[in-house]
């Protein structure tokens, strides 16, 4: 009789834990590949990997006059709650924003508890992803925002 029990509670148990809403991480799917601006001699770079394992790895980085003057290690996992964006600016402890919203072609992540920024979008125009941050900083409303035209796999090539 107790081998029935264990054979059915082992039965009845998840295999692993519960994912995020279903599909939402692969919905991000348009943010994958490698996407560059130069701009007044400035390149800005930011590279996504494709959903896998539960999570999507990115990469940001800024470069100006031949050096690296800002990089920032990305990544979004799916939870049971939903979507979380992972930010780690200069390599430092990431800082977490949840998804608000998670569309066809956009998605808004959002923190109020943190500094600047609190919220982070995302967009797919054909041919561009675009992202903007936003809140306010130093108690005033402030807002950067980015379009980035596909890249070839390593970036801008000259």
């Amino acid at each position: 009789m107790r081998f029935l029990v264990v054979v059915a509670a082992l039965a009845l148990a998840p295999a692993a834990p519960p994912a995020g809403p279903a599909g939402q991480l692969a919905a991000l799917s348009w943010m994958v590949g490698g996407w560059a601006s130069e701009k007044d001699g400035s390149v800005s770079e930011e590279h996504w990997l494709a959903p896998r394992g539960g999570t999507m790895l990115g990469l940001h980085r800024d470069v100006e006059g031949g050096r690296t003057v800002a990089f920032e290690f990305l990544r979004i996992e799916e939870r049971p709650e939903g979507l979380v964006y992972l930010a780690s600016p200069g390599g430092k402890p990431a800082t977490a924003f949840p998804a608000k919203e998670v569309g066809a072609d956009r998605v808004v992540f959002e923190n109020k508890a943190h500094d600047f920024p609190q919220r982070i979008l995302y967009w797919w125009t054909p041919g561009a992803l675009h992202a903007r941050i936003e809140g306010t900083n130093a108690g005033k409303e402030a807002a950067m925002e980015w379009r980035w035209p596909a890249a070839p796999p390593y970036g801008l090539e000259k």
